[in-house]
């Protein structure tokens, strides 16, 4: 159902107030009017509940789910290496990648209110660029409520599988929004190479990039600075996200801080699932100089894992928590991580509850933005580009 007003909501726990939205965008959020509230087809009541912009997920995988199958065991050696082999090993016999997987895991995504999501999608030897069509097809059967931004993913490394370049200039080629990279060292082992290749790729197609980076302490402030330096040199300022990124919360702080100096020089941004057993990532400091910070779910019942239900409001609880988060306005802005922060993962240059942005709106039962984190409540409505896609918790679509 296409909306043109949801009365009586409260922006991001506000003073209660009207949203009114021109097909896919928000025309203006004015104070709430007294007209009769209730439901005729194009105006929604909001009943006073909580609003926040839609959610961001600015890291996923959704192409390796096997969502919607028979449960999967997990298995194989718990490394990165390990995992990779053992994905490449199983996903054929369970059709993956495919698209009724993709499908489940975006209609997950919606029932939980993420309304836009930058999704890694492998490209090798194996798939080669089949990965990306599966994900657009699934986009299409949800008639694109779900705003999909893919990265072109080497998930099996790069310079140690030849061709692997080429796929990914093809997949830029054929309108991949950026490509990816992984552990230039850890993985391929020459990380000048790697790096070298990526970078002349995303010069020569005006694509972002997008570097997976597990590697730990020193070897990964290493590739940091490689990443620096050829930013800078290219001119890729505000193009280039490192993702995972582990060494940063590592470092000694003086290190630390000289190299995130360095980062917002370089426009680079970050994108992090939060995991509990590493170190917090100096969030603050950060945010003080800029350096963008996006949430995501990683990968969601795949051969890497057999967790995640595709809920950015446990992914922004997992970050509070792994940060030590406690006060209201650190609670709040995990949340604007998991939404309006989020909004360059997505190239959208305004993405919140005001004139200009997507009507992308999520309604919860919550007192305020904390209660809403951490209690998770059910999504009562969620609203993608002017159109009511889930109510209650039924996906509509």
């Amino acid at each position: 159902m296409a909306v043109a007003i949801v009365r009586n909501v409260r922006p991001w726990g506000g003073a209660a107030a009207d949203v009114v939205i021109d097909g896919t965008r928000i025309r203006e959020v004015r104070p709430a009017s007294p007209a009769a509230a209730g439901t005729d087809g194009e105006s929604v009541d909001g009943r006073g509940l909580l609003a926040l912009p839609g959610f961001v997920n600015a890291h996923a995988h959704v192409d390796k789910s096997w969502w919607g199958r028979p449960w999967v065991p997990y298995g194989g050696e718990p490394t990165t290496q390990g995992r990779i082999a053992h994905e490449r090993a199983e996903r054929g016999p369970l059709g993956l990648p495919s698209v009724d997987g993709a499908t489940a895991v975006l209609r997950e995504f919606l029932r939980h209110g993420t309304t836009a999501t930058r999704t890694h999608v492998d490209v090798d030897l194996g798939v080669g660029l089949r990965g990306i069509e599966v994900v657009r097809e699934a986009v299409d059967r949800l008639d694109g409520a779900v705003d999909v931004e893919i990265v072109a993913f080497p998930q099996d490394g790069v310079m140690r599988r030849p061709g692997v370049l080429d796929l990914l200039d093809a997949a830029a080629a054929a309108g991949a929004a950026s490509i990816g990279g992984l552990d230039p060292a850890g993985i391929d082992r020459d990380p000048v190479a790697q790096l070298d290749g990526l970078f002349a790729i995303a010069e020569r197609r005006g694509v972002g990039l997008d570097i997976h980076l597990h590697d730990r302490g020193e070897l990964g402030a290493f590739q940091f600075e490689l990443i620096i330096d050829r930013t800078l040199r290219a001119g890729l300022q505000g193009r280039v996200t490192i993702s995972h990124g582990f060494a940063l919360g590592e470092l000694p702080e003086p290190r630390r801080l000289e190299l995130l100096d360095r980062f917002a020089e370089a426009g680079i941004s970050w994108a992090t699932v939060a995991p509990p057993a590493t170190a917090p990532l100096p969030w603050r400091e950060m945010a003080a100089r800029g350096i963008g910070i996006g949430l995501g779910t990683d990968g969601i019942r795949d051969l890497w894992s057999p967790f995640g239900d595709g809920d950015m409001l446990g992914i922004a609880l997992g970050f509070a928590r792994l940060h030590g988060a406690r006060t209201d306005g650190d609670l709040t802005a995990a949340v604007a991580l998991a939404s309006a922060q989020a909004s360059p993962f997505v190239h959208r240059d305004l993405h919140d509850l005001a004139a200009g942005a997507p009507a992308d709106l999520v309604l919860l039962d919550a007192e305020n933005v904390p209660d809403a984190l951490v209690r998770g409540p059910r999504r009562a409505l969620v609203i993608a580009g002017g159109r009511v896609v889930a109510r209650d918790g039924d996906v509509l679509l």
